[in-house]
Parts: structure tokens; C-alpha cells; sequence
């Protein structure tokens, strides 16, 4: 019984460190490039502590998704972990985006989302 405070205080420490701000700019990352208002989405992870700081997300665009339904995951890097987290790179199924892209379109893609992202804050 001694060790119960403990044994909370370790099972509580992940939960803690989420970030639902991170997590909902990653959100508004996926609906800007995606073109879509709504996204449902599964499991939902931020990692503000990282450096870079970060979250990822499973979902889905259909109107009323199963749980097989969230097999689309988005990535997303910041340069901070609060606001204003000035996006750095994204990647959504195997392809990344960001300014350093080689692959011009890829380019292209990452500084649309980011121009709409900087327009938000």
C-alpha cells in the first residue's frame, strides 16, 4: 500500500506529458493538406518533451469510421512545442514534407500547409 503514490505518479507521467495543443495543430496540419473540414481520428500521440517536438495521429475521413477504419497515420514536426509551433515537417503514409525536400512538389505541398498554418496563429 506504501507504494500505491508511486505507482500512480508512474502510470500518470505519459498522460502528463501530452500535448493536446501539439496534437490539434497536427490535426489542422492533416485537414489543410488533405483539403477536408472533418477528420476523425484514432490514436492520437504528442511528444512536446522531443526535440523536435511532435505528434502523430491515426484517422480516418470517413463520415462514421469503424475502429479498422484509422489505418491513415500523419506525422508532424514544430519548431516549438507552444505556441506559435511553426511547422518544420510532415509526413503522411510514406511521404514527408518539409523545406528541405529534394522533390519539388513535396516542397511545394509542405510551404502551402505552413503558409495556412502561419495564417492560423
Amino acid at each position: 500500500m506504501k507504494y500505491l503514490p508511486f505507482a500512480l505518479l508512474v502510470l500518470a507521467s505519459p498522460a502528463a506529458a501530452q500535448s493536446p495543443d501539439l496534437e490539434q495543430a497536427c490535426l489542422a496540419v492533416a485537414q489543410n493538406f488533405l483539403l477536408t473540414p472533418t477528420i476523425k481520428t484514432g490514436v492520437v500521440q504528442s511528444f512536446p518533451e522531443l526535440d523536435p517536438p511532435g505528434a502523430r495521429l491515426t484517422y480516418s475521413t470517413r463520415p462514421d469510421p469503424q475502429p479498422t477504419d484509422f489505418t491513415n497515420e500523419i506525422e508532424c514536426q514544430f519548431a516549438n512545442a507552444t505556441p506559435p509551433f511553426n511547422l518544420t515537417r510532415f509526413c503522411i503514409s510514406s511521404a514527408c514534407y518539409s523545406e528541405n525536400e529534394q522533390e519539388p512538389e513535396n516542397r511545394r505541398r509542405y510551404l502551402e500547409v505552413k503558409a495556412l498554418m502561419d495564417r492560423q496563429n
